[in-house]
């Protein structure tokens, strides 16, 4: 009978964290899950990777199958326990950092403070510090502020929960059942739910750090921005999506330009949540494209 994949647990500083590894190979390649993801939901991209080097799964402290831990946590303490999982893991570097939306901070924030342990970078339509720059004052002052969200009644929070159950079970229709719904019942869970809400609630203390780590080192880099409609997500596209994309669009032009060997692509049949899943073939080719350079 199948199985949900377990990885396996290695102990950092703040407990254990769970990783999964597949693939031979290098410079080996590490997912760095957007806020409030797992890395199953990276499985489909983990196994087309590990068809031609090493690749890794991790969850946060906090989230997924590994330790509990006080959320939100800083980015040095991310870094911290993602450079302290590879090493307990056996993992050698340099790496090629693949960041997913706020993974992408994270992942910046890892090439910025560790230097000579990354060789590459490809950023799924990643969180990006100039965002707040960018946004009119109302939206950045409730991003500023702690998730209101979280002061929801009980049962309110429970209807938006089975919302993102039924959404993302519906874009995850095609995958093993058994990988589908350990992910689904884990992730969304009341637990699983609150840490997703949790995870991303400190985006401007994050987003300072990586201001203050300095410039970004000059690596080979890919980035892809999601400009497409997630049809099995409407329910959660807000009004305005497309002016926010067209935002979001010009932010990552003026990010990339700070990578000489910096490459930008616009993905328009998939959107933000749908990248990973809906778009793997690019994703899986802006891997190669960094490796091969």
């Amino acid at each position: 009978m199948e199985e949900l994949p377990r990885g396996t647990r290695h102990r950092v500083t703040g407990g254990e964290m769970v990783l999964h590894q597949a693939g031979k190979g290098g410079p080996a390649v590490v997912f760095l899950p957007g806020g409030g993801a797992v890395g199953l939901h990276y499985w489909n991209l983990h196994r087309l990777v590990a068809g031609f080097t090493t690749s890794v799964l991790h969850d946060r402290l906090g989230t997924g199958w590994s330790d509990p831990a006080e959320l939100p946590r800083s980015g040095t303490q991310v870094t911290d326990d993602l450079r302290e999982l590879l090493a307990a893991a056996g993992v050698p570097g340099p790496f090629v950092l693949v960041g997913h939306s706020l993974g992408g901070l994270y992942a910046r924030l890892y090439a910025k403070r560790f230097p000579g342990e990354v060789t590459g970078l490809v950023l799924l339509d990643p969180t990006h510090e100039a965002l707040l720059d960018h946004l009119p004052a109302e939206e950045a002052r409730q991003l500023a502020e702690p998730n209101p969200i979280l002061d929801y009644p009980a049962d309110q929070l429970d209807g938006l929960r089975a919302t993102y159950r039924m959404v993302f079970g519906r874009a995850l229709a095609d995958w093993p059942p058994v990988l589908r719904d350990g992910l689904l019942d884990r992730s969304l869970s009341p637990d699983g739910f609150r840490a997703m809400l949790l995870e991303a609630s400190s985006l401007v203390p994050l987003c300072d750090e990586v201001r203050a780590a300095g410039p970004d080192p000059d690596l080979p880099v890919v980035l892809l921005t999601a400009m497409g409609e997630d049809s099995f997500a409407l329910e959660l596209t807000p009004p305005g999506a497309a002016e926010r994309d067209e935002r979001k669009y010009r932010i990552h032009e003026d990010a990339i330009a700070a990578f000489p060997r910096g490459k930008h692509r616009r993905i328009d049949d998939a959107g933000h949540a749908g990248l990973a899943w809906l778009r793997p073939d690019a994703v899986a080719d802006a891997v190669h494209e960094v490796l091969g350079r």
